[in-house]
């Protein structure tokens, strides 16, 4: 009879696809282990039977654990960000990066259409006042249209083309910049990312973290200027965050939707005392139609890599 195959898996996932990995992998839960303070008992234990490691996109897995897991064959991500994976290291000793691409599109669009109408229409702000029981007591400025703005969307990827789908039903026009133009698109192409914030009324983040630059700098955000709103659905890493806290106390652009920071879960003090910010737990891809279908991907991909065939996702060589 074969030994069950060791999985660890880092962060909590859906019930239904544990209770599928439980029932044909033995799994060990590093995150249960972190918060116990028993990590490094659990790793010296099974870290050398360990094939397998399931784990999220910004979560990912270090160079020094994947050290430590010397039968490691797969790292399988329920996400599309391999910015948080060596992939050189991966590939370097044969093992599998996998991610879950396609399934997440459609709600991390979704998030980028709900910050932008958020942050335009000040729904925070008047939700709290609501609740305060401040309805009538407390004046509410007026707030901005969205439909009919102009959108700049930086990487023109699966996420970007589904915002700029969403926003030509909301009548905006749409220019975007990205590596590669793409001429059949339809949009209106800006190399410089600056040029591109200088040019319209709200700039969305939508681009890749893969090699992890900061392409949102204090110059981009200055060109947006103090009647522009930025929304982040990409990575924080990607944004100069001082710059950002900076422009949006100093109200050098008008306003922000994020849903997602440079260091996870910590968000930058500054933020939380603003009204100009709306603000997210990294949530985009955060519903249970999705999380399930990223995670049967990721069972896919396991069983494939187990099976000595190539997972069906895999990103590496």
């Amino acid at each position: 009879m074969n030994q069950p195959i060791d999985i660890l898996l880092t962060q909590a996932i859906p019930a239904a696809i544990d209770a599928r990995l439980c029932a044909g992998y033995t799994v060990h839960r590093l995150y249960q282990a972190e918060q116990a303070g028993q990590a490094e008992a659990l790793l010296a234990q099974v870290g050398h039977r360990v094939r397998g490691v399931v784990t999220g996109g910004v979560k990912g897995l270090s160079n020094a654990l994947m050290d430590r897991l010397d039968a490691l064959e797969i790292i399988a991500i329920s996400g599309i960000g391999t910015d948080a994976v060596d992939l050189q290291q991966a590939s370097r000793r044969k093992i599998h990066v996998t991610t879950t691409p396609g399934v997440l599109t459609e709600d991390v669009a979704d998030m980028a259409l709900g910050l932008i109408i958020m942050a335009l229409r000040d729904l925070g702000v008047g939700e709290r006042i609501v609740r305060a029981g401040q309805w009538g007591k407390t004046a509410q400025a007026l707030s901005h249209k969205v439909s009919g703005k102009r959108l700049g969307i930086i990487g023109l990827g699966r996420v970007g083309h589904a915002i700029a789908r969403r926003a030509a039903a909301f009548s905006m026009s749409i220019a975007y910049s990205d590596p590669q133009r793409q001429d059949d698109s339809g949009y209106r192409f800006v190399a410089d990312v600056a040029e591109l914030a200088g040019s319209v009324d709200i700039l969305v983040l939508a681009a890749s973290a893969d090699h992890g630059q900061v392409i949102v700098t204090r110059e981009v955000l200055a060109a947006l200027g103090p009647q522009g709103y930025f929304i982040n659905v990409a990575r924080g890493k990607l944004v100069d965050e001082a710059a950002l806290v900076d422009a949006l106390t100093h109200k050098s652009i008008a306003g922000a939707g994020l849903d997602v920071f440079a260091d996870e879960p910590q968000v930058p003090a500054a933020l939380l005392a603003l009204d100009n910010v709306v603000l997210q737990p990294h949530r985009a891809s955060a519903t249970e139609e999705t999380r399930l279908a990223m995670g049967e991907i990721v069972l896919e991909n396991l069983a494939a890599c187990f099976a000595g065939q190539r997972p069906p996702t895999s990103v590496t060589a």
